[in-house]
């Protein structure tokens, strides 16, 4: 493959188009960014040229994918807000998806999530199942990557756990805690966006980590990284989600969400394939258990703030 055809990446300024930018221009790739935030520190300086999603201007869109070979698409939305919703980042990605076809993309790498269904109640995973239906039928050569829980330097819920376990004494686990999830590294996931974006078979990849944990071990490991081990509560759902709720207004974010707690306890975070990531989280936390958590990882600040850099292992 040349090296001189030019990659596009969504969102390359922030968490995992970040990686995957990076291991591009590691293999002396040539890298745009299509992003909501051409004004935020680019940390790649001149190397990544940055231009809108103009979602709404799909024509323009059209064109910045002129000539591009291979999009990376990282772009969706947490949870729905007053100023975003799932259902608006769906259309959105089908436009984007639209304006790859009309510009001759070859083949498109897709971030999804674990078992996605049209079916579910769950609007996260309804519309992610409905993006990979619509790539699966574009007639484009796509990878859908399936991950669960991500981790790194600029994670929110690994790192606001860790917060949550320096800052107060218990730590309230909904239901019993017994529900599995299998995090995955975000540089694992660049590094399997990157290898099967050079290939040309059509796949779906399960993009889960090495280790499996239940909810209760995962805090549990994480209280124990940082030198924090705390009482850990069961409470019900609705319960924790009024406490996530109680965060959130303090921190002017949203900590978590009934539908993220609903995920989890289905363990829909989990799959029963091979590992395709390498790095070990508790590994992990251990190199990084001096900053993990020391700030708060704020969803709402990122969006807010469109020019600041994302922190890195809570040095910014």
């Amino acid at each position: 493959m040349d090296k001189n055809e030019i990659h596009a990446v969504t969102g390359a300024f922030g968490y995992s188009g970040r990686y995957i930018a990076t291991r591009l221009l590691e293999q002396g790739r040539t890298v745009v960014t299509l992003t909501n935030s051409v004004d935020r520190a680019n940390p790649f300086g001149g190397r990544v040229h940055a231009v809108p999603l103009s979602f709404g201007e799909p024509d323009k869109l059209a064109a910045a994918l002129a000539g591009v070979d291979v999009l990376y698409n990282t772009y969706w939305v947490r949870f729905n807000h007053g100023t975003f919703t799932h259902g608006e980042a769906v259309e959105n990605t089908l436009v984007l998806f639209e304006a790859a076809r009309r510009a001759g993309v070859r083949r498109v790498v897709h971030v999804s999530i674990t078992n996605p269904s049209e079916d579910s109640p769950l609007e996260y995973f309804a519309g992610k199942a409905r993006l990979e239906r619509a790539l699966r039928e574009s007639g484009l050569s796509y990878a859908i990557l399936r991950p669960t829980v991500l981790f790194g330097r600029e994670d929110i819920l690994v790192n606001n756990i860790a917060w949550a376990l320096r800052r107060f004494p218990f730590f309230a686990v909904f239901g019993d805690g017994s529900y599995r999830l299998q995090p995955v590294h975000v540089d694992d996931l660049a590094e399997l966006a990157v290898t099967y974006g050079m290939r040309s078979e059509n796949v779906i990849v399960n993009a889960v980590g090495p280790e499996t944990f239940t909810y209760r071990e995962l805090v549990k490991a994480v209280g124990e990284a940082i030198g924090r081990p705390r009482t850990l509560v069961n409470v019900s759902p609705g319960v924790g989600c009024l406490l996530g709720k109680l965060v959130g207004w303090f921190k002017h974010d949203v900590f978590i969400t009934r539908e993220e707690i609903r995920g989890l306890m289905s363990e829909l975070l989990r799959v029963n394939t091979p590992p395709a990531g390498k790095t070990l989280l508790t590994a992990w936390m251990k190199e990084n258990a001096a900053t993990l958590g020391l700030r708060y990882a704020s969803e709402l600040d990122r969006r807010r703030d469109r020019q600041r850099p994302y922190f890195v292992n809570n040095a910014l």
